[in-house]
C-alpha cells in the first residue's frame, strides 16, 4: 500500500472489501464505505474541513487523483 503522510487524507481500498477514508499516517479509518464514490464524497468533505491534500487511490494502491484543499505544497505565483 502507498505511504500516507500527515497533512493528507486518502481514499484507499479495504482488503475486506469496500473503501476507507484515512488521515495520512493513521492506522485507523475515518470511515468505511461500500462504494468508492461514497468514500470520495465523504473524504473530500473531510479534507476540505481539515484543509489537507486529498489523494484518491485505485484498487492497486496507486494514486489516481489528487486535490489540494488549503495545504498545497507547490509554491506557484499567479
Amino acid at each position: 500500500m502507498a505511504k500516507r503522510t500527515p497533512g493528507t487524507h486518502h481514499v484507499t481500498p479495504n482488503s475486506n472489501g469496500g473503501w476507507d477514508v484515512r488521515r495520512g499516517g493513521s492506522d485507523r479509518s475515518s470511515g468505511h464505505f461500500d462504494t468508492k464514490r461514497e468514500a470520495i464524497d465523504r473524504g473530500r468533505e473531510i479534507s476540505r474541513n481539515a484543509k489537507t491534500e486529498f489523494k484518491i487511490h485505485n484498487r492497486d494502491g496507486r494514486i489516481s487523483q489528487s486535490d489540494s484543499h488549503g495545504n498545497d505544497p507547490r509554491n506557484i505565483k499567479g
